[in-house]
C-alpha cells in the first residue's frame, strides 16, 4: 500500500526514468560519428545484458540497473518471484552480489532499493521494512550498511551520492508533505524547502534523482506548489535556492518543471510538461538559459514524449523517449548537441515495455535495464568503443 505521497513520488520518478575523454569517444553517450550521424554497430558498442541471481521471471519483476561509477561497478535493485526487492552490486569483471538491508521487509513490495554510487564504490538507496515505513541507506565498499532517516521524516528515501559521500535525497512528514535534505558522511542533516512549495498532502520539495547533486555540492531538484504544479530549483553550496520554470511548461495541476540532474559546471538537465501533458526535454545552462530537447521519434500524446533523466561529469545527457504506441526507447544527447537513439535487444515493443537508460560514465559506457514483452526486466551494460 502507498501514501498518497508514495504514488506522486513513484509517478514523478517514473516520468524522470522516462526521465572530455576526448571527442573521438563522444563520452560514450553519442554511439554515433561526429557529423555524420551514422548509427554505432554492435561490433562498435558491445552490449551486455544480465540479471541478477534470484530475480523473478514474471511481468514486473526482474532486474533494473540504475547507476555505474568510474571503475565500471553497476548497484542496482530487482524484484523476486514473491515481488520482494534485493539491491545488488555487479563488479567491473561481471561478479554480481545481492545484499538486503537488515530491517528491510520480506513482504510483497518491501525491501531493498540500491540506487546512485559514487566513484569509491559508495552506494546510495532506501528499503520498506515490514510497516512499508521507508529509511535511508548507505553501503560502504566494504559492504557495511549504516541506515538512517532525515530529521522529522516519516519517511526518507536517498538515491543519489556524490564522490565525497554527501548524500541528498527526500523525505514525507506526518502530513504527507515532502522536505528536501543533503546529509554528510558524519550523519548530519540539512533540510529544506523551496521557495513557494505547497504544504498539503503530496506537495513540498522533491528530489532523489541518480545525480541531483554534484561535486561541489549544488543540488537540484522540483518543488510542486499548492496548484500541483512542479517547478525547478536549483540550491547552490551556500544553500541559495532559484527557482525557475522552462519556456512553455504548462501551469496546470500535474504539469510544470522537473529538474533531474546537474553536472560539475552547473548545467542541469530534466523535463517539463506542456499543456497538452506532452514532455519535453530541458537543458539549463550555468547561466540560466534554458534548450528544449526533442528527440526525433518522440510520441505527440499526452504522457508522451522525451524524459531525459541523467547529466554525466562531462554534460552529456541520457534519457528515453516514449513513442505514439508508448513504447520506451533509450537516447543520448552529448554537451555540443548531437542526439542519437537505441534499443537493447530483446525489448518489448508493446506500451511500457522497451528500452530504459540510468545512467552513464564517459568511459565504462550506459547502464539500464529494458522490459521484454513478457514484461520483465533485464539489466544492461552497453560498453564504451576502446
Amino acid at each position: 500500500m502507498k501514501t498518497q505521497t508514495e504514488t506522486c513520488k513513484s509517478t514523478i520518478a517514473s516520468a524522470a526514468a522516462l526521465v572530455r575523454k576526448n571527442a573521438a569517444l563522444l563520452i560514450c553517450l553519442g554511439l554515433f560519428t561526429v557529423g555524420l550521424g551514422r548509427p554505432a554497430t554492435a561490433e562498435e558498442f558491445p552490449t551486455i545484458t544480465f540479471d541478477a541471481p534470484g530475480a523473478g521471471t514474471s511481468a514486473g519483476q526482474g532486474t533494473s540497473a540504475y547507476s555505474i561509477n568510474q571503475q565500471g561497478m553497476i548497484a542496482g535493485y530487482y524484484g523476486d518471484n514473491n515481488n520482494v526487492f534485493h539491491g545488488f552490486v555487479r563488479s567491473p569483471r561481471g561478479h554480481i552480489t545481492t545484499f538486503d538491508v537488515w530491517g528491510a521487509g520480506t513482504g510483497a513490495y518491501q525491501g531493498t532499493y540500491a540506487y546512485g554510487s559514487n566513484a569509491n564504490g559508495a552506494i546510495a538507496g532506501f528499503y520498506s521494512d515490514s510497516g512499508f515505513v521507508y529509511h535511508g541507506f548507505v553501503r560502504a565498499p566494504d559492504g557495511k550498511i549504516t541506515t538512517f532517516d532525515a530529521p522529522g521524516a516519516a519517511g526518507t528515501f536517498a538515491a543519489n551520492i556524490n564522490p565525497a559521500g554527501v548524500i541528498a535525497g527526500d523525505y514525507f512528514d506526518a502530513n504527507n508533505v515532502q522536505h528536501a535534505y543533503i546529509r554528510t558522511p558524519d550523519n548530519k542533516f540539512t533540510t529544506f524547502d523551496a521557495r513557494g512549495a505547497g504544504t498539503a498532502a503530496g506537495q513540498g520539495t522533491f528530489t532523489e534523482f541518480l545525480d541531483c547533486i554534484n561535486p561541489d555540492g549544488v543540488m537540484t531538484g522540483y518543488s510542486v506548489d499548492s496548484k500541483n504544479v512542479a517547478h525547478g530549483y536549483m540550491r547552490d553550496r551556500d544553500g541559495y535556492i532559484s527557482v525557475f520554470n522552462a519556456p512553455g511548461a504548462g501551469i496546470g495541476p500535474g504539469l510544470g518543471t522537473i529538474a533531474t540532474g546537474i553536472d560539475p559546471a552547473g548545467t542541469i538537465t530534466g523535463v517539463y510538461f506542456d499543456a497538452a501533458n506532452v514532455a519535453h526535454g530541458l537543458v539549463r545552462g550555468a547561466r540560466g538559459d534554458i534548450v528544449k530537447i526533442d528527440v526525433r521519434g518522440a510520441g505527440t500524446g499526452s504522457g508522451q514524449g522525451t524524459y531525459p533523466g541523467y547529466i554525466n561529469i562531462r554534460g552529456d545527457i541520457l534519457g528515453q523517449y516514449t513513442d505514439a504506441s508508448g513504447v520506451n526507447h533509450g537516447f543520448a544527447r552529448t554537451q555540443a548537441g548531437y542526439v542519437t537513439t537505441f534499443d537493447i535487444p530483446g525489448a518489448g515493443s508493446a506500451s511500457g515495455q522497451g528500452t530504459i537508460p540510468g545512467s552513464s560514465d564517459p568511459v565504462q559506457g550506459i547502464t539500464g535495464y529494458y522490459v521484454d514483452a513478457n514484461g520483465v526486466s533485464h539489466a544492461f551494460l552497453r560498453h564504451c568503443d576502446r
